[in-house]
């Protein structure tokens, strides 16, 4: 079954790179895109730049900004191979990633974020409302399995987790279950974006799962506090809180006019106020 569920998620993954090709080019290949900017990649990182795409749009006429959810390792992939403009990711480019690639990324710290542990309106109203690092990984080992277990209703542990390719999976992984390659037995299912987990979140009982303070911080779900601190703006800010990091856009090469102004709207000001306003924590 895991088996199946890993084949699926390699399809969706090739699936995006091909529908991003056909997308951005058309049958002809990558062409010149003057006035228009492509950036794909983390679904953590989508809310801030879709937001500042729109704002961006609205306010001038001569560079237009497109954004796609594809998940950090696709959107890596994407601009090494022009494919896209920008990507956005939840992680920083990965040593291997760079042999495969090239060492030409130029890094953009956009957002500073937490990754949230979160679970259904059950499980915290019957008592859940902190989890350890040690019963996080247990559960995600597949060697805790009901909320009784952690004081909470008698019910069963429904475990999401992100799909291979996932930036917030890489950091969840290294932090909680020790290394970024570490599997994860107890997950029921792997979702392919952070709506698709907040979703299973907020629609489900019993069930557990990680994404970005932004969409934690909506009412239909919960966050618990993890290692006895809550996940929150200040947290993040004062370093306190164990699951945060920073969010980034890669460029490949030196930068173009186009691409410079985006970056330039996004870690600037106006940007600034659109992360803070959204639930991330600024970089200046």
């Amino acid at each position: 079954m895991k088996y199946a569920i890993v084949v699926a998620l390699s399809v969706v993954l090739v699936g995006s790179i091909l529908f991003l090709d056909s997308h951005l080019y058309g049958s002809s290949g990558p062409t010149q895109r003057s006035g228009k900017l492509y950036i794909v990649g983390s679904t953590s990182v989508l809310p801030l730049v879709q937001v500042s795409g729109e704002v961006w749009n609205s306010h001038q006429d001569d560079i237009t900004v497109s954004v796609i959810g594809s998940g950090t390792g696709v959107g890596i992939k994407s601009i090494s191979s022009g494919i896209a403009d920008i990507a956005m990711a939840s992680r920083e480019v990965k040593s291997e990633e760079v042999e495969i690639y090239g060492d030409n990324f130029k890094k953009f710290p956009i957002a500073i974020d937490a990754i949230c542990v979160s679970v259904s309106p059950d499980v915290y109203e019957g008592g859940v409302r902190e989890i350890s690092g040690h019963q996080l990984f247990a559960i995600y080992n597949g060697e805790i399995d009901s909320w009784g277990e952690l004081g909470g209703p008698d019910e069963t542990i429904t475990v999401v987790a992100r799909e291979v390719g996932s930036g917030t999976r890489d950091l969840f992984n290294e932090v909680v279950m020790g290394r970024v390659d570490h599997d994860t037995p107890g997950a029921d299912s792997y979702r392919y974006s952070e709506a698709e987990v907040w979703a299973t979140i907020a629609s489900g009982r019993g069930v557990v799962g990680y994404l970005s303070l932004n969409r934690a911080r909506d009412g239909e779900i919960r966050a618990l506090a993890y290692e006895g601190v809550l996940p929150s703006a200040e947290t993040v800010r004062d370093g306190s809180y164990p699951l945060a990091r920073t969010l980034y856009m890669y460029t490949w090469g030196e930068l173009d006019d186009d691409e410079r102004a985006f970056l330039e709207f996004v870690t600037g000001e106006k940007g600034q106020a659109i992360a803070g306003e959204m639930g991330f924590v600024p970089v200046r």
